[in-house]
């Protein structure tokens, strides 16, 4: 019989369900294994915690209450404290999840389900793994000593492990979740390119904004498009739809191509010369397997801000926090050929396509 694996994630932004269906994807290369994805806030979690998918896309918006949010707990005592309150409001919903997903191992890939479920498992001890999917501003609430193994994507997220109390022993840095596909892609780029029409001899920016279009993809798109950049622009706009319709109705002085969602992103990336995108350790993370320069427009207070750091510090992108900076980004790189190459050869060097294997071993030699 195989064995059985419950992955804890929620829909509160697309980051987690992605990091969950990458390593599931790579659990299937590593044998036969019963898995199940729970979003434990929508379906086991009381009010007004489940409705926490509905919630996040309007409140991530509002960044300066969204950092205070994640401060006020973002710390050792303070998140313990945090836990020590919340858990008799949560710990029936944490056991019936448990008593109805019977499992042998338990993956968490969301800080909030780190200190309720191991707690809520003491009747039905399993082991218990925690897959950080944030890339360097890690919040306390990740880190749980209750955990068997904590996977970490970098040195920086286990360093952070470190100050709040985790032994070095219970941490592994392993990289960041990302498809599988990323890493095994061989298609030449020439080809890749003539798949889609776009051009050979002009640079290809691949605009995206996360599978819901996120961010200000619209303004960054019209500000390349007004600026008349020697580029071809190719804007993924997601689940988005009304940016899809809106860009689709605007007057174009540049070539571009409008795609809605897409499941063939390591296709668009590969293909890439180029890409603008906000600072989610998932694309940036695929960006690094491409070995794309990375033109970053948006942060996420909290979580996503060491990431921008991450990137310019290994020389692998740009900050630009306006559309006015990011067509002075994307003008550099696009003329400059020289900087551009440079820029990619570092991205290249973040880049850790083995990741999701390597952390659904890691499970599996946890699991037994």
């Amino acid at each position: 019989m195989a064995k059985r694996i419950l992955f804890l994630f929620s829909d509160t932004g697309g980051g987690h369900r992605a990091a969950t269906n990458a390593i599931i994807e790579a659990l299937r290369l590593e044998g036969e294994y019963e898995t199940t994805m729970v979003d434990f806030l929508r379906y086991y979690s009381p009010s007004p915690l489940r409705y926490s998918p509905e919630i996040y896309p309007p409140l991530s918006k509002l960044k300066r209450t969204w950092k205070m949010g994640y401060e006020a707990a973002n710390g050792a005592r303070r998140s313990r404290a945090v836990n020590r309150i919340t858990y008799p409001y949560l710990r029936r919903s944490a056991e019936r999840l448990i008593a109805e997903n019977p499992a042998d191992i338990i993956v968490s890939v969301h800080p909030l389900a780190n200190a309720v479920i191991p707690r809520a498992m003491r009747a039905h001890p399993v082991p218990f793994v925690t897959v950080v999917t944030d890339m360097v501003s890690t919040h306390a609430f990740w880190y749980s000593r209750a955990a068997d193994l904590i996977i970490v994507p970098t040195l920086q997220a286990k360093n952070r492990g470190l100050r709040l109390g985790i032994p070095a022993a219970q941490m592994s840095v392993l990289g960041q979740p990302v498809s599988p596909a990323f890493g095994s892609l061989t298609t030449p780029k020439t080809e890749l390119r003539a798949e889609r029409e776009w051009p050979g001899d002009t640079p290809v920016v691949l605009l995206a904004g996360g599978g819901d279009g996120m961010g200000p993809v619209r303004r960054v798109a019209r500000a390349i498009n007004e600026a008349r950049l020697p580029v071809h622009l190719a804007v993924i706009c997601g689940r988005n739809d009304d940016l899809y319709k809106d860009l689709s109705r605007l007057k174009w002085r540049i070539p571009h191509d409008l795609y809605g969602f897409t499941s063939e992103m390591p296709r668009f990336m590969k293909a890439a010369d180029l890409f603008v995108t906000k600072a989610g350790p998932g694309s940036i993370s695929e960006a690094f397997i491409c070995g794309l320069p990375i033109v970053l427009y948006a942060v996420l207070p909290g979580q996503e801000e060491g990431n921008v750091d991450y990137v310019l510090d290994a020389g692998a992108g740009m900050w630009a926090p306006t559309p006015e900076a990011v067509v002075e980004a994307v003008r550099l790189l696009a003329e400059d050929q020289a900087e551009r190459a440079d820029m990619a050869a570092h991205s290249l060097k973040l880049a850790r396509p083995d990741a999701a294997r390597d952390i659904a071993r890691a499970i599996v030699g946890v699991l037994g």
